[in-house]
């Protein structure tokens, strides 16, 4: 099995929780409760019609704890559950190398988009302090072919860091960038930056509350 990622990436993405890293073009987006966002504006990727950024996301969830969080980040079968948008999400062993086919469901008239991805989560120690990280990229599987009327994302990366604030909540960090393909309005690709990230994190807090219970119900 490849290596996937570097400690220093895992170093990256937790030292975020103490110092956002914003220079070289990153400029804030948004805010909603909790959560602020901010972009960077992708040269390498843009397209003038839609406008790609990749975004970094600051925010908290209040009363769950970060290795509760992350549990809840990690089970697709759970995920399933409480996440409307997942049309269909599963892990396979692919020529040795385990990877995450996640078919997301788009609004009409849009085609749906799907993504082969591989991650690895691990719990640091930090100087006694506890980190949840979580990172995931695009990986081409050529035993996981496209599907008819659905467009591959192949290019998709996303970090995520988690931990305590010492009262019972969880500082998030996480990073992301995807190039959805196709012709895609501009007001959705805001709307999905502004309004979808935010609303996941309201999602996996209302999720991770009710994971002790889906646990016992599905043992």
């Amino acid at each position: 099995m490849a290596l996937l990622f570097g400690d220093e990436e895992f170093q990256q993405a937790w030292s975020e929780l103490d110092a956002p890293q914003l220079d070289g073009g990153w400029e804030f987006f948004t805010e909603t409760g909790d959560v602020k966002i901010y972009r960077l504006y992708n040269k390498c990727h843009v397209r003038q019609d839609t406008g790609l950024y990749e975004y970094k996301v600051f925010g908290s969830l209040a009363s769950c704890a970060p290795d509760l969080c992350a549990d809840v980040y990690m089970d697709l079968n759970y995920r399933k559950q409480w996440d409307s948008y997942v049309k269909e999400l599963h892990e396979k062993d692919y020529a040795g190398q385990k990877a995450i086919y996640w078919e997301v469901k788009y609004p009409l008239p849009l085609s749906n988009r799907d993504y082969v991805y591989v991650r690895e989560r691990r719990d640091l120690d930090v100087g006694g302090r506890k980190i949840c990280v979580v990172l995931a990229k695009s990986w081409s599987v050529p035993l996981c072919p496209e599907k008819k009327g659905v467009i591959r994302v192949e290019d998709y990366k996303q970090s995520l860091a988690l931990e305590s604030d010492g009262s019972g909540s969880t500082k998030v960090f996480m990073n992301y960038f995807d190039n959805p393909g196709g012709m895609i309005p501009t007001w959705l690709v805001n709307w999905a930056a502004k309004t979808g990230v935010p609303a996941f994190l309201t999602d996996m807090k209302k999720a991770c509350s009710n994971y002790s219970s889906y646990c016992k119900n599905n043992k």
